[in-house]
């Protein structure tokens, strides 16, 4: 089966979409599943996001498949300056829906029994470890949906894009061995 590159416009208007248990479920695009949140961070808390940034960097490190259970294709972070405030953006692509992401992170969060580094944005409830609403709440608030996306290789999770990796390893091994 020949794999094409997608795109889809995503439309303006989510009232027609599925209800979930958060809201609306967005359509599972050529780039899967993702969000993208920007809020305002704290006065202040510029260097927590680095460091949280490092810390990230070496749970992975020491454990590759801690955030497994997000199931994620990418996640990027950035910094940014708007009138004076600076503001997160945290982009992810995931292979779930935003209600599965949403509880999975939480999960995730409390079962390692560390923070988010959404603590450090301005309006985030602290209470989020017992109120998963308000986190879902203050995430779809924050959250700025795509109007288009494209995937090189539409639709294909990141597992099925694991699995190719390792036949393709397989069989290079078994090619330079038969040398």
């Amino acid at each position: 089966m020949e794999i094409k590159p997608s795109a889809m416009a995503i439309p303006l208007d989510t009232s027609h979409l599925e209800q979930g248990k958060y809201g609306p479920i967005y359509p599972k695009t050529p780039a899967c599943y993702g969000f993208t949140i920007i809020a305002p961070i704290k006065p202040g808390h510029e260097p927590d996001f680095y460091d949280y940034g490092t810390n990230i960097e070496a749970a992975v490190g020491a454990q590759p498949d801690c955030l497994a259970p997000l199931m994620l294709h990418y996640l990027k972070w950035v910094l940014f300056k708007l009138e004076g405030v600076t503001y997160f953006m945290y982009q992810g692509i995931f292979d779930t829906d935003f209600d599965k992401y949403t509880d999975d992170a939480v999960e995730l969060f409390l079962t390692l029994g560390v923070a988010t580094v959404f603590e450090h944005l301005e309006g985030f409830p602290m209470d989020w470890r017992t109120n998963r609403e308000a986190f879902v709440q203050f995430v779809r608030e924050h959250h700025r949906p795509s109007f288009m996306e494209y995937g090189e290789y539409p639709f294909v999770s990141a597992s099925e894009i694991k699995k190719a990796l390792n036949i393709k390893n397989a069989l290079s091994t078994m090619l330079d061995q038969m040398q």
